[in-house]
């Protein structure tokens, strides 16, 4: 069984190497609108492939670092195994928090 490619089609390339995608694929890909961008790989094959991408603010690249989004995997499995505290409010949360003098927080000095 091959798979069966959602388009197919031959384009040309323009002056400086632009080539334009066909609007319905831009469309369907999301890649309609200004900022859009699209993720070029050489293959050692010779296949070039196009992957769209959705922008980042750089304000938030950071969350999607490889140590961010491992730390996330391991939250949300923490949530799953049900090894979490729930509290009413703010209030409730800080005052279940240790008074340790000797904690690691930094002083307000």
């Amino acid at each position: 069984m091959g798979s069966q490619a959602a388009y197919h089609a031959y384009l040309s390339l323009q002056s400086r190497g632009v080539l334009a995608l066909p609007p319905e694929v831009r469309k369907r890909l999301g890649l309609d609108v200004p900022g859009a961008q699209v993720e070029v790989v050489e293959r050692e094959d010779g296949v070039i492939e196009l992957r769209p991408q959705v922008p980042v603010p750089a304000s938030q690249a950071w969350f999607w670092t490889d140590a961010w989004q491992t730390r996330e995997r391991e939250v949300q499995e923490e949530i799953a195994a049900g090894r979490v505290t729930t509290f009413a409010d703010g209030d409730s949360f800080l005052d279940s928090l240790p008074l340790d003098s000797s904690s690691d927080a930094p002083s307000n000095d």
